[in-house]
């Protein structure tokens, strides 16, 4: 084949780090993606975001991805304000990065090559949430993963669950506190038992507490009595203002894997076995003996109605692309709770999304490639919509 017929590689923009608590497991993410893309398909920009939201362009090695020289630009931030910034512009003409150069008399714009995908490796709040789909819907530019409404109510455990709920989805008992009342009690022994009271009544002890906008675990604990629930309540209250407390259950711990846009498949299921109490951010990815059993030690009855739950769950948010489901499975009652949905779940290499579609048959730079296939295929699809009546 000449080279003037060899298909057109395209540029991939990878979008990773962020301005949340999950910024280093963004980080570990995208070394594992970077190392997937086949080089002879794509070209890659890869794209950094600060601690403190400073947009930055990386080179992206074309060999073995050396994750210490990655990390190098965020090891010190304060490095980076001698660097070059980037942005990603809202005018659908320019098709992607541009970067912030000094010119006469001000600052100047350079434009890189346009990007036909962008790969968002982003977790947590401003990135996994909506906010940077809604940025990339204003750029009309195709990228991996769930829409704004799917990505923001994926991100709300407490929006998700009450539109399982509409669906029919079995969800755990909860109850939501804002930032702002909780901490209106200090000082105040009449008000916090009052509260506390709410609380015992409808979720009771042992409980959980949570950010309502948080993934990984981050900011979760476990409530046995009233001071240990004013503890969680305080640590939960640094990560967001809306806060759940969630009755807890013993659970067994599975997860499946949904890839797709209207016409979703589902992975095998997968287990999560751990010594911790339960799967907190340490747990996660700090702990080396974690076990994971794929496919999970259930039965195929079993399996295969989680499997068509999060099928449900996915469309019920009109997910695309991609979405790890998470269920529990309580060890007493034997009772089958969704839990909730990562709409960017974890890319490294202890991440149940990418092994449960190894599990499947799909390795991880197929996994990659059908994404990227996705995300055209969604945009185009999108692209068909008439944006003014004749």
């Amino acid at each position: 084949m000449t080279e003037e017929n060899e298909p057109k590689k395209l540029r991939i923009g990878v979008i990773f780090g962020g301005q949340s608590a999950e910024h280093e497991v963004s980080l570990r993410s995208a070394q594992a993606v970077l190392a997937a893309l086949d080089r002879s398909k794509y070209d890659v920009t890869l794209i950094g975001i600060t601690r403190t939201g400073r947009w930055l362009p990386l080179e992206a090695p074309e060999d073995e991805v050396d994750p210490a020289k990655l990390m190098a630009p965020f090891a010190n931030p304060e490095a980076t304000d001698n660097t070059t910034h980037a942005a990603l512009l809202p005018d659908p003409s320019l098709r992607g990065l541009a970067e912030l150069i000094e010119a006469e008399p001000g600052m100047g714009l350079e434009f890189g090559q346009p990007l036909d995908v962008v790969f968002p490796v982003l977790h947590g709040p401003y990135g996994e949430d909506g906010t940077l789909q809604g940025l990339l819907e204003l750029a009309n530019l195709p990228y991996v993963g769930p829409g704004v409404l799917a990505s923001a109510l994926g991100m709300d455990k407490v929006a998700q669950r009450e539109l399982f709920r509409a669906y029919g989805l079995p969800v755990i008992a909860y109850i939501l506190l804002k930032r702002r009342d909780w901490q209106a009690t200090a000082g105040n022994e009449s008000a916090r038992t009052a509260l506390r009271n709410q609380i015992e009544e409808r979720v009771g002890y042992p409980c959980f507490v949570k950010p309502v906008n948080m993934g990984s675990a981050v900011g979760v604990n476990k409530a046995r009595d009233a001071a240990e629930l004013d503890r969680a309540l305080d640590e939960a209250a640094r990560y967001d203002r809306k806060l759940m407390v969630e009755k807890a259950v013993n659970p067994r711990e599975l997860e499946v894997a949904v890839l797709g846009n209207d016409e979703p498949i589902a992975s095998v299921v997968g287990e999560i076995g751990h010594a911790s109490e339960f799967y907190d951010y340490q747990t996660k990815y700090m702990t080396p003996d974690n076990e994971y059993h794929i496919p999970a030690k259930i039965s195929s009855e079993l399996s295969q109605h989680i499997r068509e739950m999060a099928i449900k769950a996915y469309l019920a948010l009109d997910c695309a692309g991609m979405t790890r489901v998470d269920f529990f499975l309580d060890r007493p009652t034997h009772q089958l709770y969704l839990n909730e949905v990562n709409t960017i779940p974890g890319f490294t290499s202890v991440s149940m999304y990418p092994m449960l579609w190894e599990a499947s048959g799909i390795s991880y730079p197929a996994l990659v490639d059908r994404l990227i296939n996705l995300a055209l295929e969604r945009h185009a699809d999108k692209n068909k919509n008439e944006l003014y009546p004749m």
